[in-house]
């Protein structure tokens, strides 16, 4: 179902992008706000996942260093069929975890201190899971395609604003006060809608991580367990990271209020708990 929800995501997104480009740049301006997001995603998709690792100053584990995680993440690895991810910890006590890599010959995975020394073995396999899946579903891959429509989307809103600035519509377009609503509508809602569409994206591959990690470790349990305490040490202690690094992480690190559903980038937590806590009954 989520698989579905990605394709359906996308392709909204697409048709978001098409309509825009035409109703503000034409074809002209649609193709050069997607090779100017392309070309920035481009370099993002090849190289993220090291500006992501020195941001949250992530140093890598040797195996002598924790022979424990190590062979946790071997384990899940051999069990999702990809190989072994690169291993990193992150100098934060509180407990979270992201993976990265553009793909699974590329993998890394990373965990804080606090993650470490907060959850059991099987928990703790119970997030490395998670974030396997991640690379095995080939988030970063998806995200980044989701991110370079956005992009360009936001491209044309801005070069429709400044046309209408500085008069660079057509005369007849200037004098038709449907085709300036049509315009105004455009550059103001489209964005919105496709940040809104790129969040629910997002939110969609959370739930589907949660499920292909369950599955790969044939224990919905101790993931469902792992985020509850995740979750509860999140909201008291916030890690202190870039805003736009966050939806990386297993669970929200930056805050423990409650944000709208619609602009959060993760799921409710209590959602993706009572989904694993399903699968166990199922």
């Amino acid at each position: 179902m989520n698989t579905i929800k990605t394709f359906l995501f996308l392709s909204i997104l697409t048709i978001l992008f098409v309509v825009l480009g035409q109703l503000l740049g034409g074809k002209v301006g649609a193709t050069i706000a997607l090779l100017l997001a392309g070309l920035m995603n481009f370099i993002a998709y090849f190289y993220s996942h090291k500006i992501v690792l020195a941001m949250s100053g992530a140093q890598p584990v040797e195996r002598e260093e924790d022979p424990e995680l190590h062979a946790i993440v071997e384990e899940v690895a051999r069990r999702a069929g990809i190989p072994k991810p690169k291993v990193y910890l992150i100098p934060s006590e509180t407990p979270n975890a992201f993976a990265t890599g553009r793909n699974p010959e590329n993998g890394v995975v990373a965990v804080t201190v606090g993650l470490r020394r907060l959850l059991s073995r099987e928990e703790l396999a119970g997030v490395i899971a998670h974030e396997i899946a991640h690379i095995k579903n080939r988030d970063i891959l998806i995200s980044t395609i989701a991110a370079t429509i956005v992009g360009a989307i936001s491209y044309l809103a801005q070069m429709a604003q400044w046309a209408m600035l500085f008069g660079g519509r057509e005369e007849e377009d200037s004098k038709n006060p449907f085709a300036l609503i049509g315009m105004l509508v455009g550059i103001i809602v489209l964005p919105i809608a496709a940040t809104l569409i790129q969040l629910a994206l997002s939110r969609s591959r959370e739930f589907l991580a949660d499920e292909t990690g369950a599955q790969i470790i044939k224990n919905p349990t101790a993931l469902a367990r792992a985020l509850e305490k995740l979750e509860s040490w999140n909201r008291a202690y916030p890690m202190d990271v870039n805003p736009a690094q966050a939806q990386m992480f297993i669970v929200n690190p930056l805050s423990g209020k409650s944000l709208l559903k619609l602009f959060s980038t993760h799921p409710p937590i209590e959602e993706r708990v009572a989904r694993l806590y399903k699968m166990v009954r199922t």
